[in-house]
C-alpha cells in the first residue's frame, strides 16, 4: 500500500513538474503572452459586432413599432431614411471592426508587412481592375442614402444596366453597395448600386392616381363632367377612399378621341404608394355614377362592377346592376 502510495505521489509531481516546464518553454510563453491576447481581441470584436447587430435590430424595431402604432398608412420619408441609414451604418461599423480586430492581431503577432510590399503591389494592382465596379457600387450606394433618392420600403423602379426590362418593387434593404427589392410576384430583387443607370420613385411625399374614363361618342358630354366633377367632390367623404387621397380628384377634361369613344382623364393626389389602390376605388365610383346617370360607358361591356360595403352601394334602377 505504502508503495503503491509512493508511486502515485512520484506520478503527480512528475506531471506538476512537466505542466510547469511547458509553460516555462516557448510555446506556453507565447500562449500566456500573445495567444491570451489573440483569443481576448477576437472574443472583443464578435461582441462588438453582436452589440453592434442589437442596436440596430432595436432601432429597426422601435421605427417599425412607432409605424405600426401610428394611424399613418405609410412611412414617413424621415422613418425610410432613418432605417436605411441604420442598416448602412451597422455595415460600415461590422467593417471597422473587422479591420481593428485584424490590425490589432498582426500588431500582437508582430507580423512584419515589409516583405509583402512587394507582392502586394502587384496583387494591389491586380485587385484594382476587378475593385473598380465595388468602388462604384459603394460610391453609388453612399450617394443614394445622403440624397435621400429611397429607403426601406418605398416603391421603386431601377432601370439597371445591361437588363433591358428595368426591376419594380418594394425596398426591404439598403447597403452602400446593394438595393434589395421584392417585387408583387414575391421576387427578390439584388441589384448592385452601381449597375442603377435610373432611378423612378413611386412613393416619394405624394403619388398622382390617373383615372381615364371612355364614354361613347354620342354622350353628352355635358351631362359626363357634370356626373364626374359630383363624384370628385364627393371622393373624400368614401371611407376608404378618403383616406388615400390627399385632396379632391381634378377633372382634367376630354384626353383623347377616338372612332367611337371619347377619353376623359381625372387625376388625384393620393399618399405615397397608394396611387394604384386609389385609381382602382375611383374607378369604381366613376363607373357607378355614370350608370346611374344612364350614361353607357366604352368599359361598359367588359366590366363587371363588384358590390363593395365601403362604397355607395347602387340604386335598384342601376342599370349595370340590371345587366
Amino acid at each position: 500500500m505504502t508503495t503503491n502510495t509512493t508511486v502515485l505521489a512520484s506520478t503527480a509531481s512528475l506531471r506538476a513538474l512537466g505542466w510547469h516546464d511547458f509553460w516555462r518553454g516557448d510555446v506556453g510563453q507565447w500562449i500566456i503572452t500573445r495567444g491570451l491576447r489573440v483569443v481576448m481581441l477576437l472574443i472583443a470584436a464578435v461582441l462588438a459586432v453582436r452589440f453592434v447587430t442589437w442596436v440596430a435590430q432595436q432601432v429597426t424595431r422601435q421605427l417599425d413599432e412607432g409605424f405600426a402604432e401610428s394611424d399613418a398608412l405609410v412611412r414617413s420619408e424621415a422613418t425610410k431614411h432613418r432605417q436605411a441609414v441604420a442598416s448602412v451604418i451597422q455595415w460600415v461599423s461590422i467593417v471597422v471592426i473587422a479591420i481593428w480586430a485584424i490590425v490589432q492581431i498582426s500588431d500582437v503577432l508582430q507580423f512584419s508587412v515589409g516583405g509583402l510590399v512587394a507582392p502586394a503591389a502587384v496583387l494591389g494592382a491586380a485587385l484594382g481592375f476587378g475593385a473598380q465596379q465595388l468602388v462604384k457600387d459603394l460610391l453609388s450606394g453612399f450617394f443614394i442614402i445622403v440624397e435621400k433618392q429611397y429607403g426601406f420600403g418605398d416603391l421603386v423602379a431601377l432601370t439597371v444596366t445591361g437588363v433591358a426590362a428595368e426591376a419594380r418593387g418594394t425596398v426591404e434593404n439598403v447597403t452602400l453597395r446593394v438595393t434589395r427589392l421584392r417585387s408583387s410576384d414575391g421576387e427578390v430583387f439584388i441589384i448592385p448600386n452601381g449597375q442603377i443607370v435610373k432611378t423612378v420613385n413611386l412613393s416619394k411625399d405624394w403619388a398622382r392616381a390617373v383615372v381615364d374614363v371612355p364614354v361613347s361618342t354620342s354622350a353628352d358630354l355635358n351631362r359626363v363632367n357634370e356626373v364626374l366633377h359630383q363624384e370628385c367632390e364627393r371622393a373624400q367623404d368614401n371611407p376608404v377612399l378618403g383616406e388615400l387621397l390627399l385632396d379632391a380628384p381634378t377633372v382634367m377634361g376630354v384626353e383623347s378621341i377616338a372612332v367611337d369613344t371619347v377619353t376623359l382623364r381625372l387625376v388625384a393626389r393620393t399618399l405615397p404608394g397608394k396611387q394604384f389602390e386609389a385609381g382602382r376605388q375611383l374607378r369604381v365610383l366613376v363607373l357607378r355614377a355614370l350608370a346611374r346617370a344612364g350614361i353607357v360607358t366604352a368599359a361598359d361591356a367588359k366590366v363587371g362592377i363588384v358590390d363593395d360595403a365601403a362604397l355607395p352601394a347602387a340604386t335598384e334602377a342601376d342599370p349595370v346592376q340590371q345587366r
